[in-house]
């Protein structure tokens, strides 16, 4: 299971300050092939300093959930501290 990319990213207008939403579409390769999945994805700023990354699926994934939202999170924290997310 890997994580290739997440594109089309779109930043949802929230006025909350510490919290951003986020849609795109996830690419990933789970068996052989790369397949494109559709998510929604938020990243909330706690006081303490720490980031909370929650990710929805809006497409049925036939693979364990929880192994691939790990991944998921891992890469958008990637892509946060390297400033790769929309502003």
């Amino acid at each position: 299971m890997k994580v290739v990319a997440i594109k089309d990213m779109i930043r949802k207008d929230v006025p909350i300050y510490y919290r951003k939403l986020y849609t795109g579409v996830a690419v990933l390769e789970l068996t052989k092939d790369a397949t494109d999945y559709r998510i929604d994805f938020a990243i909330e700023y706690k006081p303490t300093g720490q980031k909370e990354i929650t990710v929805n699926f809006l497409d049925d994934i036939e693979y364990p959930l929880v192994p691939v939202i790990k991944e998921l999170k891992q890469f958008i924290l990637n892509m946060e501290t390297s400033g790769g997310l929309p502003d």
